[in-house]
This record gives structure tokens, sequence and C-alpha cells, in this order.
């Protein structure tokens, strides 16, 4: 886990090291400081030189994976805000009676002395598998923009907005998946450093 920690921290720092790949900067990444995401006080922010020689099937890629870490770490923040705050889903988790609520919160109910139990973990990154495989995708091939997965069902008045709204909402999810990343991140440290965190609770 400590591990796991230092490498995050290295990677972060290395954001702000000085760029050394300037020269190399082609057309084809200077495409890409129009995209959505492209805002101040940044303005096009890639430091590991990931879009360079990138073409927009790489692009297209690479947002699509922040999208979707972006929303998972959205779950995972205020899943954690939630659990500390005392909220549980109600009933027992298994047979044997044990409640949902009598396992702790964090990193701690994977790794800690009062984990869930190897089954159920093997459920959740099942369940998970499932949604990456056969749900969480664009099915019917009819996204208009990648993380769009409405598949010709859950609309929500999305085609109702005009294509201002449509290109605020979606930097709006995509600065909010940017902001749970960092925040995740944040909790799990702390969770390993200990201590107490405001709104959050003790770590």
């Amino acid at each position: 886990m400590k591990f796991l920690i230092a490498a995050a921290l290295a990677s972060s720092v290395a954001a702000f090291a000085p760029s050394v790949s300037n020269a190399r900067s082609s057309g084809l990444n200077m495409a890409f400081e129009s995209e959505l995401g492209v805002q101040p006080p940044l303005g096009f922010f890639d430091p590991l030189g990931l879009l360079d020689d990138a073409d927009q099937e790489r692009f297209d890629r690479l947002r699509y994976v922040e999208v979707k870490h972006g929303r998972i770490c959205q779950l995972a923040f205020l899943g954690q805000i939630v659990t500390r705050y005392g909220i549980h889903l109600p009933g027992d988790i298994d047979y044997s009676g044990h409640s949902f609520d009598s396992y702790p919160p964090g990193l701690a109910a994977v790794f800690g002395p009062d984990a869930i139990p190897q089954g159920g973990l093997l459920q959740i990154v099942a369940f998970v598998g499932f949604l990456e495989l056969f749900v969480m995708k664009d099915v019917t091939g009819e996204s208009e923009f990648p993380g769009d997965f409405r598949n010709g069902a859950l609309d929500f008045g999305w085609d109702s907005f005009s294509e201002e709204t449509k290109l605020s909402k979606r930097g709006i999810e995509l600065n909010n998946g940017r902001a749970a990343m960092m925040g995740i991140l944040g909790l799990m440290v702390h969770e390993k450093l200990g201590g107490s965190i405001p709104i959050v609770g003790e770590m």
C-alpha cells in the first residue's frame, strides 16, 4: 500500500516538472488544444506527452478512460463520505447475519483485519467486470462522444439541450471527475496517515 501511495505521489510531482517535449510538439497535439477540458489556468496540460504524435482515435480513447475513472472516483468519494457519516444499506450482507455497517469504510473494508470476506470481494469484482464488459459501453453504436452510454434508452432530456448546454454539462462532469480523482487519492493517503478531516471525520 505504501508503494501505491508513493507511486501516486511521484506521478503527481511529475506534473510540475518542466516539460522537455516542447520541441517535439507537433501539429497533431496542437489540434487537441481546442478540445473540451482545455481551460484556464492550465490550458492544454499534457506533462507526460501522452498526446505527442497522437491521432483522434488515441485522444478519444484517453478521454473515454478519463471520463470512466472520473465517474468511478465520484462514486468512491461519495461512498467514503456517506459511510463515514454512518449511513449504510439496511439488512445483512450475507446469510451469516453480518450487517452492512459491521464492516469499516475505506481501504480497511478491503485490506484491514475486519475486511469483507474474500468471496464477497470476488463477487464485487465479478459484478464490476460484468458492467465493464456488457453494460457500461456503447452497445448500439449511437454514442455522440466518449463516455456516452445512453444506448438509445437513457436520455433524461439530453436531446432537448442546446449544443452549448451539452458542452457545459460534459465539461462539468469532466471537471468533477478530475476533482474526485484527486479527492479519493487524498482520502486514501489520509486514511493511511490517520487523524481527522473536516466533514469526512476520523480516518
